[in-house]
């Protein structure tokens, strides 16, 4: 099956609190930029056929010197990103439509993922690939381990508590059938409607399609503040651990 990847990696660590708009895709865990070890994740998946990223300005030269070095071939464009993450989807998007156009060969499916989620497993994004194809959707997510409660109209006093059997804390990579991907970011660029993940925009204009849910492991962080760099490293060690087990 033919997948296509994009993936988001414009974040510039405000909650990491990092000196000069320092990419935090270029902090190392495990003595190698985070970017790297999404980079090789997708590489080594078998559906995965293109990877287009889109990042800051800076950065893309040295997004393409990691992808150049490392034998990345499945990399296939590096853009600058927008203003918000829809937005560097959207550019990324645009190259997609491109590449159908040419070739007249539309994805088995689209994914979307966080360039700051480095510890996402090849056979998982396989997994979310091929889900994806067969109904039109998947996401990823894992099971809150902590009670969750809502907050109401007072910010300081806590609503109701929620049924954690019933939540779901969403990760990425989302998968989409390629053309109601397309089409959903295209009507929320015209309405200017923004989400904070694919999935919600699928959710907002086609209602009728059901997002198939592929349960994870606890791994698939996001690297967001700097504790989570001392957690990816534990995480990293322990993926390493399984593999030499297997």
């Amino acid at each position: 099956m033919k997948t296509v990847v994009i993936i988001a990696a414009s974040g510039v660590g405000k909650r990491m609190k990092l000196d000069g708009g320092l990419s935090k895709q270029m902090l190392e865990i495990g003595g190698q930029p985070v970017i790297w070890h999404t980079m090789k994740a997708f590489q080594e998946a078998s559906t995965v056929e293109s990877v287009y990223i889109a990042t800051l300005p800076d950065s893309i030269p040295v997004f393409d010197e990691i992808a150049k070095a490392n034998g990345f071939t499945k990399i296939k464009g590096i853009i600058e990103g927008g203003k918000e993450r829809q937005d560097s989807i959207g550019n990324c998007m645009k190259l997609i439509e491109q590449e159908i156009e040419t070739s007249g060969v539309i994805p088995d499916a689209i994914l979307v993922h966080d360039g700051a989620r480095p510890f996402i497993q090849p056979e998982e994004i396989d997994d979310i690939a091929q889900l994806s194809a067969i109904h039109g959707a998947c996401v990823p997510a894992t099971k809150p381990k902590d009670t969750i409660k809502y907050v109401g109209c007072n910010p300081e006093i806590f609503g109701e508590t929620l049924d954690r059997s019933r939540l779901l804390q969403v990760q990425t990579p989302q998968g989409f059938a390629p053309a109601k991907l397309i089409e959903a970011h295209r009507l929320a660029a015209e309405e200017q409607w923004y989400a904070t993940d694919d999935a919600a925009l699928v959710e907002r204009y086609f209602p009728q399609q059901a997002i198939r849910i592929y349960e994870t492991g606890y791994h698939n962080i996001k690297i967001t503040t700097p504790e989570d760099v001392f957690i990816g490293e534990a995480i990293l060690a322990g993926l390493k651990a399984r593999k030499s087990k297997n």
